[in-house]
């Protein structure tokens, strides 16, 4: 699968949207750290109105291989989670960039981005 070319990326495998018209970000998994960590059976996210940090660690998801930590691309408040995720924790695995989001954030500052090509060019060096 190729990365949305529409979005940024992070090297801990995050992706994130342009801010929205309100500064709001969209942020989840991309299809290759979906596919590493393997069917995803619990998520751990960031609750509503709590603040992350670029780069720090601010939720878990356990898979049936091993437990991952998820990092925030960005630094502000979480405006929402998605609740779908939560309950149905196989849309990560199966839709990372649109059905499987896992949290939004009013952006105050962003952390080290990479583009599509970037990101590709990491996680698939032959390509």
């Amino acid at each position: 699968m190729s990365n949305p070319q529409h979005l940024q990326y992070t090297e801990e495998h995050e992706w994130l949207t342009a801010a929205d018209a309100d500064g709001v970000s969209t942020i989840g998994i991309t299809q290759h750290a979906a596919d590493a960590l393997g069917d995803i059976v619990y998520v751990e996210l960031p609750e509503v109105g709590s603040a992350v940090t670029a780069g720090e660690t601010c939720g878990e998801l356990e898979s049936t291989k091993s437990v991952s930590d998820l990092f925030s691309p960005v630094t502000g408040e979480v405006t929402e989670v998605n609740e779908d995720v939560k309950n149905d924790n196989s849309l990560v695995n199966g839709e990372p960039f649109e059905g499987g989001w896992l949290f939004k954030v009013r952006v105050e500052a962003t952390g080290p981005v990479l583009t599509a090509d970037e990101y590709t060019a990491l996680t698939n060096p032959s390509a």
